[in-house]
Parts: C-alpha cells; structure tokens; sequence
C-alpha cells in the first residue's frame, strides 16, 4: 500500500526545559518540512531490481514500495525460500531473474538494491554501476578498506548515483543535532562516546535456520563467490555476519551506523588514527568474530571517539551517542536527543584551606575569585538548561530511500555518497585490523586508504 501522508505523519516534537519549566520551540529554518521530504516528481515509475532478499532487504522492500513512483520489479537469491517471499510480497509484480547480472542486463531496470553478504558488495556496486545502474547498496559499502577506493573511482568514472544505507543520516534528529553543534552551542567538542548493545541470541545473529534449507533450495556456490572454499554450512549461509569470511562482525555492521553519523554531525572525514580490541566471550558457537569489541578513533578535526559494542549486555538500550563539548552535551539515541548546557564551577577551597588563613583570606577577597568561584546561590548559571527533541513518523529506511529516489531523478549526488561510505566503513576495518593485529593503525589520507 501507497503511503501519501502530510507532516502530521511526521511531526517533529521539541521541548525546552530550563529549572523544571517548559516552553515549546520552532523548527530552524534550515530544517523545514519541505527539505526533508521533497515528494518524487511524477514520471516514469523507477524500476528497482533487488539483489538479495533477506531479512533486512524485505524491510527495504517494504520502504520502497511505499514511495510512490517505484516499482520493485526484479529479485534473486541464493535461498529459494526468500525469493519465493520476495515475489509474494510483491504480489508476484517481481519476477526471480536466477542471477544479478541478469538483473544487470536488463535496460528495463533503473535501480539496483544491494543487499547481499558484505563480501559480495564490490563487485556487486561497480558491476552495477558499469552496467548503467544506480545502486543503493546496504551498510557496511565494504568488506576491506581498500575496496573503498575501488567503489569510489567506479562512481566518479560512470557518472552514476550510488547510495550507501546507514539511514540515520536521513532523520530531522541527526539533522538536529548537526546543527546544534554547528551554532557552536556545544562550545568546543573533544569527546564522544558511542555505543551498539544487544543481549540475545538473534541479536548475536544467531538466527533460526528455515526447516526447508537443503542443497536443493540453498545455492552455496551463489552466496560463496569470492570467498573461501567451504563445504555446505547453513549456520554460515544463514548466519553470515558471524564469520569474518564475510563480514567485519559488529564494526562492520554496528559500528559503521555510528562512525556514520559521527562524521555527518560533526563535519568530519575520516579518523587519523584507531585502536582496537575485541574478544569473543560468550557466542563460542557458530562464529569466529568478537562479541565484544572496543575502539578508539582519534579525527584531525580535533576530537576523539570512543567505540564500543557487545552482545552480552542490553543495558544501554541499543544504539547510543555522547557529544561532549566544553559548553554542553548532546545525548542522542534512537528518535531522541537531549542537550544539556555545562556549568563548571570552579573550586579551589580544598587547596586553599591548606594555606596560611591569612593567604586563604586574601584569595576570597580577589573578586576575579569570587566571581569564578563562589557563585550567589540565585545565580542562574549554576543550573543547567536543558532541550529535549523527539522525532515522529515516517521510519528513517522510508526517508533514506526517498532521499536516494530524488538523486536518481534529479541527478545530483546523494549526500551518504560512495565516499561519505567508504569513510564511515573504513572506521569499521581499521578497528578489525588493529584488534586482530595488537596494533595502531593509521590513514593515509593522500590514497584514502590505511598506511601500510
């Protein structure tokens, strides 16, 4: 079903609170309605071919067949069961096209959706790309930093729209919180912590494999591709991101949402430097990536990040942020976002006190101190002003795609382009090298790749 709502679908909530008391608050103009979702022109119908239907690509599914003027009509698979699903789910309007350079060959199809394992996206993009077609391709964009690179020059020498799926980037939150740090109100900006937790099994990814899965419904050449050689396994055809064969483990698939909105609202490029560790603790079966993992980014903007994710604790509610700044913090998570003002007071009393008293006397008595240090018990700076933001509607898959469908009507770039991908990706890989090699690792940013 079409959905064509108005914006009391997606109301934008905020509330300001200062002392207990609130009062309400308008939208800057650099954040209207109207840039955040600009209705597709009418026209043709873009034709979208899906490449890989599972689990995430039936939610991107779903996405883009609420958005009028799309029309998915082409998906494969390496599991007969999903494109069976798939074909359903478009009531049978998409047809199984057996192999993606079918899909590719088709001049009847504008868009192709990449939503395959991660070792499968290079080829998959460029091959895309030098096809014709314009990609929307899921997170992580790579599987090894250096095909980055790769992906990049393929866009810039085909001159096609491709579009990297970390969907934060397309929520009025983030776009809230960007520019509240650029007014400059969190002062200067040193810290962030980020943090992506679970604690479940499905949320390990150890998911349920369908009763049906066998040589006959299950292509394991197909899924193979470049990877290594390996008898049939489902646990590994099924539950994929739990072996680095096929993807970077929690960097690769939760660390780049976060490095991705990292550098969106702070203007940043790429970490100079990063360090990581990581274990595996607990989900000993059925993986050999950590589940548990930490990393250290140091950005020559100025400020440093602090990374971390584990799958044997929920507390932290999923996805996280804490923008630290020397005049206020923004808490950012989920459809939310708090931001607190600072109000250091400073307090010398248990140095001073150590002084002869006539010293401590004559300290108290400088008004310089006395204004710094001993604050009147009225004064309104010794509470610290707080703005609450909430975001209503439209899910951010939904406003990711309808972003990536005006780029390929308008033609211009899309603003999560190969590059801003491979960067938010690059963060992920460098994590895993440095855990995996107890190393520093550094980036070059003259062949915007690590340095060997």
């Amino acid at each position: 079903m079409k959905e064509n709502n108005g914006i009391n679908r997606r109301e934008f909530l905020l509330r300001s609170t200062l002392g207990g008391a609130a009062a309400s608050m308008g939208l800057a103009s650099n954040m209207s309605f109207a840039e955040a979702r600009k209705t597709v022109p009418t026209g043709k119908t873009i034709n979208v071919g899906m490449i890989g239907v599972g689990s995430r690509a039936a939610q991107l599914m779903e996405a883009i067949m609420s958005i009028e003027g799309t029309e998915i009509v082409a998906v494969c698979d390496a599991y007969k069961g999903r494109i069976d699903r798939a074909i359903e789910r478009t009531q049978g309007k998409a047809k199984d096209y057996k192999d993606y350079k079918k899909i590719l060959a088709d001049p009847d199809i504008d868009v192709v959706v990449v939503s395959t394992p991660d070792h499968w996206h290079k080829v998959m993009c460029i091959d895309s790309l030098e096809a014709g077609k314009d990609v929307y391709c899921e997170k992580p964009l790579t599987y090894t930093v250096d095909e980055g690179v790769e992906i990049v020059n393929a866009v810039k020498r085909t001159g096609k729209i491709l579009q990297v799926g970390s969907q934060g980037m397309s929520t009025m939150i983030q776009r809230k919180a960007r520019e509240i740090i650029r007014s400059g109100r969190l002062g200067k900006i040193t810290m962030i912590r980020a943090t992506y937790n679970r604690n479940t099994a499905s949320g390990a990814w150890i998911y349920p494999i369908p009763p049906d899965a066998s040589r006959s419904t299950v292509g394991w050449d197909m899924f193979l591709g470049s990877a290594p050689r390996r008898p049939l396994s489902m646990e590994r055809f099924f539950r994929w991101r739990c072996y680095e064969d096929y993807s970077g483990g929690i960097s690769t698939d939760l660390f780049v949402h976060l490095c991705t909105t990292i550098h969106f609202i702070m203007d940043a490029k790429v970490p100079s430097m990063a360090v990581g560790a990581g274990q595996l603790y607990r989900w000993k079966e059925s993986r050999d990536v950590p589940d548990t993992i930490n990393g250290v980014l140091e950005y020559p903007e100025g400020f440093a990040v602090n990374l971390s994710g584990t799958f044997n604790n929920q507390m932290a509610g999923g996805a996280g942020f804490m923008i630290m700044g020397t005049e206020g913090s923004i808490q950012l998570g989920g459809n939310s976002l708090v931001f607190n003002t600072e109000h250091p007071i400073e307090s010398n009393d248990w140095i001073v006190t150590a002084w002869p008293k006539k010293l401590e006397q004559a300290y108290y008595k400088d008004p310089k101190i006395r204004a710094s240090e001993v604050p009147s018990s009225w004064d309104p700076n010794v509470y610290s002003a707080s703005e609450t933001y909430r975001e209503e509607g439209y899910s951010s898959t939904i406003l990711h795609f309808e972003h990536f469908f005006d780029c390929v009507r308008t033609r211009k770039q899309p603003i999560q382009d190969a590059t801003v991908g491979h960067h938010a990706a690059a963060c992920a890989h460098m994590i895993n090298i440095s855990a995996k090699e107890k190393r520093f690792i550094y980036w070059d940013f003259n062949r915007d790749t690590v340095k060997a």
